[in-house]
């Protein structure tokens, strides 16, 4: 037995070599032949033609050496900005395939890996790939187990990359240890516009790497860090990051369990920090302390239009603090306010609705809002019979 993320045995590879080609050692007739016609063929073809039979013949040769099945859709592929390649069970043997191919492919913008089990091995063979490609600017390598490893060969080869604008590593197994080349990739690449390192295992040594990568990036807008164990010290440097960072406009740090340290360094930072104009802050253990010390940020905060701290256990105290923190600001620019799945009394209601007189625009989503909703629609859907 083996893991998905081992390859196959020497005699699995040479029982793949029998069944793709027909005999262990040699190609067969009909491909010798069509290989040999494939000159004349591509004379009387266009430019885009030729590109086009290149890149097939190349993968296909390759899926032989490596004994892999060759992935229909790809073959399909053509000329599409967009290679879609989810659940397709590639493992490390298929991503050696792909990449060859991929080298000569100048069409593909968006590459789409999701969930196939590359493993460590499989982005080492992807790596080469995504560093020289000109035209790939959109890579979805989540939920594929890269680990430590996997990290260190795609950062390494985005580095390199100009191109490269978003870039999605969800659900990898990402640590500690794979928090130093993340820390780099976001240092070195100015390109980078979208990063997300969602459901991962990124804890507080990985948030004390990352916070001042974060200060010193300049170019990226958008960063998901939701579902990892950002908590203590390293909500803390998170913060610090955040605040001397220029750039990002987005920031999803959801499900971390920062707790109440941690909203009151983000509070700090939505002091100086000018640009952020999304936060994502819900569950993530915030008392009604923590919430009126995020609140401190908000007196002042002139740019951020989403505020999102829903799922918390602030009560409707921290939840009627954090819109005291707003009515004190006039240039507030919030649009919205999300306090879903928290119970809130008349006195915030109250306040809300005094709120809403200041900034017509605001919209303040509570459990009741939600309630009155369902209601509507209910009543809607019994009108139609």
């Amino acid at each position: 037995m083996r893991t998905p993320c081992e390859g196959p045995g020497e005699e699995e590879q040479e029982e793949g070599a029998v069944a793709n080609t027909g005999r262990p050692e040699e190609v067969p007739e009909a491909q010798k032949g069509s290989d040999s016609d494939l000159d004349s063929d591509l004379e009387t073809e266009g430019t885009h033609g030729l590109q086009e039979r290149v890149k097939d013949t190349l993968y296909l040769r390759s899926c032989r050496a490596h004994g892999v099945v060759p992935a229909s859709c790809f073959l399909r592929q053509g000329s599409a900005p967009e290679l879609n390649l989810q659940h397709r069970g590639l493992g490390p043997q298929g991503a050696r395939a792909l990449a060859s191919a991929l080298t000569s492919n100048p069409y593909i913008k968006r590459l789409d890996l999701r969930d196939n089990g590359l493993c460590g091995p499989g982005a080492e063979a992807l790596a080469g790939a995504l560093s020289k490609s000109s035209s790939i600017c959109d890579v979805d390598l989540s939920e594929n187990q890269l680990g430590a490893v996997g990290a260190q060969a795609v950062c390494s080869a985005l580095v390199v990359n100009p191109a490269m604008q978003k870039v999605q590593l969800a659900g990898n197994d990402l640590e500690e240890q794979a928090a130093q080349y993340l820390a780099e990739l976001l240092v070195a690449h100015t390109g980078l516009k979208s990063l997300d390192l969602s459901y991962n295992q990124l804890n507080d040594q990985a948030g004390e790497m990352l916070g001042p990568a974060l200060a010193e990036n300049t170019g990226l807008t958008e960063l998901n860090v939701s579902w990892n164990h950002l908590r203590g010290p390293g909500a803390l440097a998170f913060a610090r990051g955040l605040e001397a960072n220029i750039f990002l406009r987005v920031l999803d740090i959801s499900y971390n369990g920062c707790g109440d340290a941690g909203a009151s360094a983000l509070g700090g930072a939505l002091k100086n920090n000018n640009v952020l104009e999304e936060l994502n802050m819900s569950n993530n253990r915030i008392s009604a302390a923590g919430a009126l010390s995020l609140g401190l940020g908000l007196r002042v905060n002139q740019t951020l239009r989403i505020l999102v701290v829903s799922r918390n256990p602030m009560r409707s105290e921290g939840c009627f603090g954090v819109l005291k923190s707003v009515q004190a600001n006039p240039l507030s620019a919030l649009e919205l306010l999300d306090f879903s799945d928290i119970q809130v009394n008349r006195e915030f209601k109250d306040l809300a609705s005094s709120l809403k007189v200041i900034l017509p625009g605001l919209c303040i989503k509570t459990v009741a809002c939600r309630v009155e909703y369902e209601k509507e629609l209910l009543s809607v859907s019994r009108s139609a019979k």
